[in-house]
């Protein structure tokens, strides 16, 4: 969960610059905005990765089985 927290603790360092960037016109909080979404975009990566490997290296037998599909009936013969 530690993730989690390092995420939204990246976003609300963020808040400030999103405001003198966006309120203010200032152009180096616009840089910083920049960068902190470019961590922002690294970090979320990290995480699906290892969200993925977790999902993968799950055992068999905690995971649910998948049910097969019910076959579908033939639609009935047209009539002439």
């Amino acid at each position: 969960m530690s993730n989690f927290s390092q995420l939204k603790d990246l976003v609300m360092s963020l808040e400030g610059d999103f405001e003198k960037f966006y309120d203010k016109q200032n152009s180096a909080a616009g840089t910083r905005v920049r960068k902190g979404m470019q961590e922002l975009k690294n970090m979320a990566q990290t995480i699906r990765t290892e969200v993925q490997n977790k999902k993968n290296d799950a055992p068999a037998a905690a995971a649910p089985a998948k049910a097969a599909p019910a076959a579908k009936k033939a639609a009935p013969a047209k009539k002439k």
